[in-house]
Formats: C-alpha cells, structure tokens, sequence
C-alpha cells in the first residue's frame, strides 16, 4: 500500500458528523433497555395475559432488584403502570413504542435472513442491531427485502 492510500485509510471524519453518530449511537444505548422492556412486557401479556416482575427477572437474566427499579424509571417515563405485587401495564405511550421495536426487529432480522443467515442467529443479532439502525437504513432494508 503507498503512503498516499494509507493517509486515506487513517483520515478522520469531520467533527461535527463523528460527534453526531457518537451522539446517535449514546442515544441508541439509552433507551435501549427501556425498548426492551417494553417489547417483552407487550409479548408477556400476548401470550400469558400479564407481565409480572419475576417473570421479567427471569427472561432478562437478572435479578428482582434489577427490574423494579428498571420499572420504575418506565413508570416515570410514562410507559408503563405497575402497583407492587400485582401485574405490569403498558400505557398507550408503552404499546406504541413496544409496537415501534418490534416493527424495527421483524425488518432487521428479516433482513439478515435473506442474506443468508441463519434464521436463530439473525434473531439474536437482530435484538442488538434493531436498537442502534437509522430509520434511512431500516427503510433501504425493506425495499431490499420487498425487492427479492
């Protein structure tokens, strides 16, 4: 490789768009927890009737603690009601939101899919990726996948 390529290699990018990205990215890690919470909390209810506590703790591999004060920051951000010992409700705010990140994840992981991977491991891969992709790359993935 000449010096001149390797000097292309290296440059960095304009401040203002690295620091915008880093920003996104900041973004992405602050409510991804919340998303989660949310969509498990939405599937819960689907499939069982309710969303309880020890049931979050168990699926999200952490302890009681751990989701009451998760649960508590969703109360306050207006996603969620809860009343101790008894079930959790999402709120209009709530189910819009757990509808928002499955949307996301479907496309993700549908797009994964039809590049060739496996199906379980787009569908792991897909909870990671769903939180942090930008709506213009969500949107060139379904024209991808309505293209095939």
């Amino acid at each position: 490789m000449t010096r001149q390529a390797a000097a292309r290699r290296r440059r960095l990018r304009p401040i203002a768009d690295q620091a915008q990205n880093f920003e996104r990215v900041r973004d992405a890690h602050s409510s991804e927890i919340a998303e989660d919470y949310v969509e498990l909390i939405a599937d819960l209810q689907a499939t069982t009737g309710d969303a309880r506590a020890v049931d979050l703790a168990q699926r999200f591999g952490v302890t009681p603690a751990t989701v009451n004060n998760t649960i508590k920051r969703l109360v306050r951000d207006g996603l969620v009601t809860s009343e101790p010992y008894r079930a959790i409700f999402l709120t209009e705010e709530g189910r819009a939101l757990a509808e928002q990140c499955r949307r996301r994840h479907r496309i993700v992981r549908d797009f994964l899919v039809s590049l060739g991977i496996d199906a379980e491991i787009a569908e792991s891969d897909a909870e990671g990726i769903e939180h942090h992709v930008s709506e213009d790359t969500l949107a060139a993935f379904l024209r991808h996948l309505e293209g095939r």
